[in-house]
Formats: structure tokens, C-alpha cells, sequence
């Protein structure tokens, strides 16, 4: 069935590829997030595994939101790792990083998350998207805080 939502075909497709790259830097930011409380370590332990924790739960609901208004836009959301590589501009670890470098990963991470919904803007105000324009502006005040707290971790 034809979808009718006010913003054309376009106009949603512009959004919805913006939307996957977004979809698919939450997820690889979700992944990195969840290896890294799992194996960090150090005299920081109970501090980041408990913060990690919290962190990936909130991205594990994210990607199922960005999803959903891929898919409300009329659109497939990307869901294999191949298809999120190819997406992501967030950079795969490599081994497992002190707990130190994890934070600054994270940061970068979510930093990256930012840039890349900041990208979206542009279609989703073209395509007068006013949802897109919502969820996106949710994501990135919860990005820059994120990013914000991983950062106090890191001064001296």
C-alpha cells in the first residue's frame, strides 16, 4: 500500500539512508559498549562496568526507536553486521583496550553518534520530518551528555 505521511517518496528515502547510518553507528556503538563491560579491568572496574552497563541498555532500546522510524518511513532498517560495518563511522576495537582507552573509544563513539545524526538534519527539515527531526534531536543531547560524563572520567 502506498504510504501517505505528508513527506514524499524522496524525501523519505533521503531520511531513512540518513537514518541507517545513524541506526548503524547506535549499534556499533552498542556492541563496542557491551565487549567493554564485559572485559574491563582495573582500579576503575565497578565504576565503568556498572556506567557500561547502563549505557548499553540505552543503546540496545535506541536501535530498536531508530528502526522503527526507518521503517515507518516505508523503508528496510539494515540489521547484519555487514550491513552495519559498511554504514558505521564508528572504528572496531582491536583486543581488548585498558580501561582508559575504552573511555576515550566510548567518547570518540558517541561523539562520531552525534556527527552522524547532525548529518540528517537537512533531509529530515527538507522532508518537513518533524519525527525524524525529534528523535534525532533526543539522541543527540543524549550522546553529547554521554560523552560529556565519559570525558570527567578522564581529567586529572
Amino acid at each position: 500500500m502506498k504510504i501517505d505521511i505528508g513527506i514524499p517518496e524522496k524525501n523519505r528515502k533521503q531520511i531513512a539512508d540518513g537514518l541507517a547510518k545513524f541506526l548503524s553507528d547506535t549499534y556499533t556503538l552498542y556492541l563496542k559498549t557491551h565487549n567493554f563491560h564485559w572485559n574491563v579491568t582495573g582500579p576503575q572496574f565497578n565504576t565503568l562496568h556498572a556506567m557500561f552497563m547502563g549505557q548499553y541498555t540505552e543503546l540496545w532500546t535506541a536501535v530498536d526507536t531508530v528502526a522503527e522510524r526507518i521503517r515507518s518511513l516505508g523503508y528496510p532498517a539494515p540489521g547484519t553486521y555487514s550491513e552495519f560495518a559498511a554504514l558505521t563511522s564508528i572504528k572496531e576495537s582491536k583486543g581488548v583496550p585498558q580501561a582508559t582507552e575504552m573511555v576515550k573509544q566510548l567518547v570518540s563513539g558517541h561523539e562520531a553518534a552525534c556527527k552522524t545524526a547532525r548529518s540528517v538534519f537537512p533531509a529530515a527539515e527538507n522532508g518537513n520530518d518533524q519525527a525524524s527531526l525529534d528523535l534525532l534531536t533526543q539522541r543527540i543531547s543524549l550522546h553529547e551528555k554521554t560523552a560529556w560524563m565519559l570525558r570527567t572520567l578522564l581529567e586529572k
